[in-house]
């Protein structure tokens, strides 16, 4: 803000007028646009009924897949690619998933400008489909692109595109996993409903710069926000988040900070028939961190027989995220969607979130072409309309290592028949193997009195564990030999400790009734 005192005196009233006019306007243009302007307008949505986004057209969003990917967006066209910005942004169509425009401006300085649609930047697949794109159609989303190898190759990093999904990889990633402005009800039978950026503006950074900030606006039946992305892109590439968040209604599960992706199958699940690839999928686990007790928790994937939600308490959320833990070729043998680079994603909490829980759902799939694996952060508590809630956190993309745990990692996690050779001779039994390999457990001599902690819930019964080393791959075993009851859910915990000292994290399973392999029992 800029202030200032008038002297009386010599200077006359009228020139004390136009000094304090000048001094209005100034602070004005050196303040065209920043975030409390977004905020403000999330807060006058809010105060009024929701109005949905206008559709395009019937023929763009009846495209399927290959006739969508078909439109090229032309690189010549990108946005500050004649300046010297290091950033440049890729404009995208709508179609297909991409069900509405968004309205896109630049902050340059102390100027604000809208970008106007131009079908010309576009190359179509046909003068038939070409010719029917209307001249206001506008942009469904945009992609951010930096020199992540190169000063002159301009690499894709983000991506903003579809209701408030956004992708991210580092420097060394393929796109995988997306991230979201939030979630609202995901899981619950009511049917989740699916807010929306509507709006974003663009800081244009300033030449040189290896930083740059956007900001949107979110809008949604029972809920709109105001968002601030402070981007930096790299090895990894990290996004700052600060959401102000305006409730027009109650809303049961709120879901902040979500992360999607894609579990078909892997190492702990039998293979579908007809599948030759060792394993599909784009994470492999969920990890959380309660800073409060100091616990790290890690729980492999599953494509469950039914839809699943499990609920994960913490008092006081250090971080979450999905991890793709399997970075080696050989774990998919895939070249062509190369699952082994998908990106991890890790939420970073700034300041104190309270209690509540990392809330991770399951939906069953037949194919990989399904983002089928959702986790956000749940507050404790009721949200009602009216209410106002503020979050911000740190969102990176990058190797599995982004979460930064001190603690001994579980690498891999094997499941099996408890009644055959290599598995036991319990009927009924499950047996698990999880490899735990990293942090304090380097370096350890492969004698050294390494014990197993292993607990049963939900009633399952713990027949044997024990723990030993594998000098093959400078690793620590644990197995485990365990039982369900009944129609109850396989529910186990685990982890490797030394003089009471946990080395590794807390490895957390469940195999449901009516999973494959639990069939395979019964």
């Amino acid at each position: 803000m800029v202030s200032g005192s008038v002297v009386s005196g010599s200077i006359g009233s009228g020139k004390r007028l136009l000094i304090l006019l000048t001094a209005l306007v100034f602070a004005q243009a050196a303040w065209a646009f920043d975030y409390s302007d977004v905020v403000e307008r999330a807060r006058e949505r809010a105060a009024s009924a929701w109005s949905a986004p206008k559709p395009v057209p019937d023929f763009l969003r009846n495209l399927d897949y290959s006739e969508f990917q078909a439109i090229r967006f032309r690189p010549e066209a990108s946005l500050w690619r004649d300046s010297a910005s290091p950033f440049q942004v890729m404009l995208m169509s709508p179609g297909s998933y991409y069900g509405h425009a968004v309205r896109l401006n630049v902050v340059d300085g102390d100027r604000v400008s809208t970008v106007s649609f131009d079908k010309s930047v576009f190359d179509y697949p046909g003068p038939e489909l070409a010719k029917r794109i209307p001249a206001d159609l506008g942009y469904a989303g945009f992609k951010l692109t930096f020199p992540l190898h190169d000063k002159d190759t301009a690499n894709q990093f983000l991506v903003f595109g579809g209701a408030s999904y956004f992708r991210g990889v580092g420097r060394d990633n393929r796109f995988g996993l997306s991230a979201r402005g939030l979630a609202v009800d995901t899981g619950l039978p009511s049917g989740e409903e699916v807010p929306a950026f509507t709006d974003f503006w663009l800081e244009k950074p300033a030449a040189g710069s290896k930083s740059m900030r956007v900001y949107a606006l979110l809008d949604g039946p029972r809920v709109t926000g105001a968002y601030r992305f402070d981007i930096q892109p790299g090895a990894a590439t990290e996004v700052r988040v600060k959401a102000e968040l305006f409730f027009r209604d109650d809303i049961q599960q709120p879901g902040i900070a979500p992360l999607t992706s894609m579990f078909y199958y892997g190492e702990n699940t039998p293979r579908p028939v007809g599948e030759w690839r060792p394993q599909v999928h784009d994470s492999d686990g969920l990890l959380l961190h309660d800073s409060h007790s100091g616990e790290w928790l890690w729980r492999p994937l599953l494509n469950p027989a039914n839809l699943r939600l499990s609920y994960f308490s913490v008092t006081g959320l250090g971080g979450f995220g999905l991890l793709q833990r399997d970075t080696g070729f050989d774990r998919f043998e895939d070249a062509e969607a190369r699952y082994d680079q998908r990106p991890s994603a890790w939420v970073r909490t700034e300041g104190d979130w309270g209690p509540g829980h990392v809330v991770l759902v399951e939906i069953p799939t037949r194919g990989e072409t399904n983002d089928n694996i959702v986790a956000f952060w749940k507050p404790q508590g009721e949200v009602r309309g009216g209410d106002q809630r503020t979050f911000e956190y740190t969102l990176t993309f990058g190797n599995p290592a982004i979460a930064g745990e001190p603690l001994a990692y579980a690498r891999n996690t094997f499941v099996g028949l408890g009644d055959r050779v290599g598995g036991g001779n319990v009927a009924g039994a499950i047996r698990l193997i999880v490899d735990f390999a990293g942090g304090p457990l380097e370096g350890l001599a492969a004698d050294a009195p390494v014990v197993s902690q292993v607990t049963g819930l939900e009633d399952t019964e713990v027949i044997e564990h024990f723990v030993e080393y594998l000098p093959a791959s400078d690793s620590w075993r644990l197995s485990i030999l365990a039982r369900p009851q009944g129609e109850k859910v396989l529910a186990l915990r685990g982890f490797l400790s030394q003089d009471d000292r946990a080395l590794t994290e807390t490895w957390n399973y469940e195999l449901p009734h009516g999973s494959d392999l639990r069939r395979e029992t019964e």
